[in-house]
């Protein structure tokens, strides 16, 4: 039995996904590389504001707050204006953000921020409600996790060319931000030149934007499966987002030198992309739900070993936390699937948002939740072994799910 409530119709043409994956691919790229532009260049930007690098940390917080509610109601708004619409619109909002940001005028930046969080939290529904449009059901999980792709693509741009610009060529940071704006813009005009979006539903937001939210959360909590995605959602984004950010800090605790710890960060952030895809390509083959219960059970084995590391050679925790990116950061693709095929006729959008705002409160209260335990733990590998609970707990939840489907 399939984890599907009901699915749109499959293209005609087989190879017609190509071009809407093609370009959602490099929607995400140019939406994840704009909202941690600030974050690249956060030394160089803290500098000539005067104020402390690690303030950055409230930007991003702000971006996820924001996007939080806009995933909410990103379902109305998809359904309003339409998912090409809202591409657009999403494509604008980060062209005119990185403006905002490059202008370095702290009410300006707050702004910009928010805005950014309104633009990620529209582009997963909207690009969900696309993907599914033109993608047959047995290559959705490839697919969605092919797309998810571009987020550690994103990153690894942002990081690497902006601060290129920034610094060795000699661009400044505020000229940076200006040429981070150019990706965006100029898919903005190539949706603009090519997509004849259908027209606008204008009695889709007759109902009310708070009333849909909250219409569509009690759609989720009414149902088994939708429930389960919405706790593997939470679980984890909070898994990868812990996985992410304390990687270096605890080798250098270990021993590492900043460098060595930064480039076996960047090992995982890499295994992260590759990961992403092939676990879609297991999810096709396996079913959604078996492919996260396999994720959360590799991930919090690792997580559950990390308590030894010190022990462990170096190749051996160089593999360990490569492959801890490649489960912690491989679940994205799958469960976008499993989101678009568990909605409704029709409703891919709305169902895609109303989960992610539990995806968005992982982001948001994941790495809290670790520092906390840090604080009281005084060891990251101790706190990277409980927090392996996490993992456990989202692949008894799918293996549930699994077996209540197969009853």
């Amino acid at each position: 039995m399939t984890d599907s409530l009901s699915t749109q119709g499959a293209p005609a043409a087989p190879t017609q996904w190509i071009k809407p994956l093609t370009v959602m691919t490099l929607v995400q790229i140019a939406a994840t590389g704009s909202i941690l532009a600030l974050t690249a260049l956060a030394p160089e930007v803290a500098q000539s504001l005067g104020i402390g690098a690690h303030w950055i940390g409230y930007q991003i917080s702000l971006i996820y707050f924001s996007g939080m509610f806009a995933s909410g109601f990103a379902g109305a708004v998809v359904e309003t204006l339409r998912a090409e619409r809202v591409i657009r619109l999403e494509l604008a909002i980060f062209v005119f953000g990185l403006l905002m940001l490059a202008s370095g005028q702290p009410v300006l930046m707050v702004l910009a921020s928010l805005l950014f969080g309104i633009g990620y939290g529209l582009n997963n529904p909207a690009s969900s409600v696309i993907l599914h449009r033109f993608t047959p059901r047995r290559s959705q999980s490839l697919v969605f996790s092919i797309k998810q792709s571009g987020v550690p693509l994103g990153a690894v741009l942002a990081n690497v060319l902006l601060p290129a610009l920034a610094v060795a060529l000699g661009a400044g940071w505020r000229v940076a931000l200006v040429l981070a704006a150019l990706p965006p813009a100029l898919l903005l005009l190539w949706s603009l030149l090519t997509d004849r979006p259908e027209p606008i539903q204008r009695g889709a937001a007759s109902e009310g934007v708070w009333r849909r939210m909250l219409r569509e959360q009690k759609a989720i909590h009414a149902d088994p499966r939708l429930q389960t995605l919405a706790l593997l959602g939470g679980l984890y984004s909070a898994l990868q987002l812990i996985a992410t950010a304390f990687i270096v800090v605890m080798l250098v605790e270990h021993g590492w030198t900043l460098v060595a710890a930064g480039s076996v960060a960047a090992a995982s952030q890499l295994m992260g992309a590759i990961g992403r895809v092939a676990w879609g390509v297991a999810a096709d083959r396996l079913g959604g739900f078996h492919t996260l219960a396999l994720i959360g059970l590799i991930a919090g084995g690792i997580l559950f070993s990390l308590y030894w590391i010190a022990e462990f050679p170096a190749a051996l925790q160089v593999i360990l936390l490569a492959g801890l990116g490649g489960v912690a950061s491989g679940w994205n693709g799958v469960f976008l699937a499993a989101a678009a095929r568990t909605a409704p006729q029709g409703k891919v959008g709305a169902n895609t948002g109303a989960l992610l705002v539990y995806t968005f409160i992982g982001v948001i209260i994941g790495p809290s939740c670790f520092a906390f335990i840090y604080g009281m733990v005084g060891d990251y590998g101790l706190g990277f072994t409980l927090f392996s609970a996490v993992g456990f707990l989202g692949a008894l939840l799918s293996w549930r799910q699994v077996r209540a489907q197969a009853a």
